[in-house]
Order: structure tokens, then sequence, then C-alpha cells
């Protein structure tokens, strides 16, 4: 009860578990911000056309659409890191809020009188004074709850977790810059002549002849073909499949860690804290009566 006094009113757990929960929030931010970036730069990729117009008869491709897949995945991403951002940012206010000083005081006053009460008989027979130790044990569980859980969250992201994020965030800003570099060179790269480019912005549209059409066609699938090859749209293709099976599997383990330490962590923790300090209590309390 003195270490639990003394504890509350230097107020070292509170800027420790404050410490923690700022960086674990700035981690958080980071990693929503990236996942945005990765959804941006994918938006864009799947906007990303290719025209073919051999002869006169247009074509469109559109490579980026392999990517729809994982974009539904990134949204739902984002969203996780929105929830996990605002649990911690939650964690942050409620730290101010239970640090408050008067809070700390009936604490320091009610683990006093439990004392007083433990080690007097006379007290013990007061049934109101007799309640201000489980007025202590509650106030413990409030005022200690939220810092403990933090601190033992952050050692168990340090000790297991935080070598991992950090491989799985840079893995996923690659992933984003590579995704965007190879839409933006499929792009880039058209396949028209400067005199086919020419010919399809100027004029009014006119019937072909069924000879034409079918010059046209065969023109359009040599060229196209032969533009695939020559460009190695192919291999730019494979590349963003690659990289969006990456960026999946990155994604996948940014949610496993953060779910772990804005959810099952702080759950596991607290219920541990609550049965350690019921069981130190009832400990306590058996030792007196055995006193009497």
């Amino acid at each position: 009860m003195v270490l639990i006094g003394a504890i509350a009113a230097t107020g070292v757990a509170d800027d420790v578990s404050n410490d923690y929960a700022e960086d674990a929030l700035k981690r958080a931010l980071a990693t929503f911000a990236v996942a945005r970036t990765l959804n941006g730069v994918i938006s864009v990729a799947q906007g990303t056309e290719i025209a073919l117009e051999p002869g006169g008869v247009g074509v469109m491709l559109t490579p980026g659409q392999i990517l729809d897949p994982i974009n539904d995945l990134v949204e739902r991403f984002s969203s996780v890191m929105l929830v996990a951002a605002s649990s911690l940012g939650l964690q942050i206010v409620l730290l101010e809020i239970l640090s408050w000083w008067v809070l700390t005081v009936a604490l320091i006053a009610s683990l006093v009188v439990a004392l007083l009460v433990m080690w007097s008989p006379e007290l013990r027979n007061n049934r109101v004074i007799a309640v201000i130790p489980k007025i202590a044990l509650v106030l413990t569980v409030i005022r200690f709850a939220l810092p403990v859980i933090i601190i033992c969250t952050n050692f168990v992201f340090q000790t297991f977790l935080e070598t991992r994020h950090d491989a799985a965030s840079s893995e996923l800003s690659a992933s984003a810059t590579q995704i965007e570099q190879i839409s933006a060179d499929i792009e880039t790269d058209d396949p028209r002549t400067d005199s086919e480019a020419a010919n399809a912005d100027e004029g009014a549209f006119e019937l072909p002849t069924w000879d034409e059409v079918r010059e046209s066609a065969s023109r359009l699938y040599s060229s196209t073909t032969d533009w695939i090859r020559s460009n190695g749209v192919s291999e730019r293709i494979a590349g963003l499949q690659e990289s969006a099976s990456e960026a999946t599997s990155h994604i996948i383990d940014l949610i496993v860690i953060f779910v772990l330490q804005t959810i099952i962590f702080p759950v596991v923790f607290l219920w541990l804290f609550v049965e350690a300090i019921k069981a130190l209590a009832a400990r306590s309390l058996n030792v007196v009566r055995k006193s009497d």
C-alpha cells in the first residue's frame, strides 16, 4: 500500500506510460499515412490506360485493374489503422484524466485508512470504515489499470513485434513506390506512331470499308502484340501482381500487430492486473484475520 501510494504521488507510472502511448500513436498514424498513400497509388494505377489506335481503330487496355482486389484490402486496412490510432489517442486522454490530483489524493487517503483498518480491530468492527479498504482497492484499479496495460503492452511490442512492424511498414512503402513506378512506366509508353497519333486527333469520322476494317483489325492485332512484347508490358503487369502480393502480406502483418497492441493485449493485461490486485488484497486480509 505504501508503494502504491508513492507511485501515485510521484506520477512516475503516468509519465512512462504516457511516453509509450505517444510513441505508439505516432507509429499508428505513420502506418495510417502509408495505408492512405498506398490506397491513392493503387487508385491512380487502376486508372492507367494504354491507347492502341493502329489504322484508326481504337482499343483501350487497363492493366491496373488487376489491383482491384488489393485496393479493397487497403481500404479495410485504413479503417483498422484509423480505429487503432483512435484507441491510442483515447488512451492518452484517459491517462490525463486518471492522473488528476483529486483522484490521487483520494487514493492515498483511502490507502492510509485501509492500513489503519487492517491493524486496528476496533476500526474493522465499524461497518462504515470497514468499507474503505474496498474503496481503496477500486481506486487502485482505476488509477493504475491503464498505465499497467500500456507499459506491459509496450514491453511485449518492443520484445516481439517491433522488428516485424518496422520491416512490414518499410516494405509496404516500397511496394507503394514500385506500383506507382510500374503504372507510370506503362502509361508513358505510347505504342502509337506519330502519324497514327496525329490521325487519331484530326478530322471527322468516316465509315471504313470492309477491306479497311479487316486491314485495321490485322494491324491492330499485330501492333498490339508487337508493342506488348517490345515494351515488356507482360513483365510489368507481372511486376504489378508481385508488388500487390507482397503488399497484401505486409498489410496482414500490420493488421495483426495493431489488433494485438490495441485490443488483445490490453484486455489480457487488464484481466491479469485485476486478478493480481484481488489476490494481493485477499492475502492481506487473510493475514490480518489470522493475527486476530
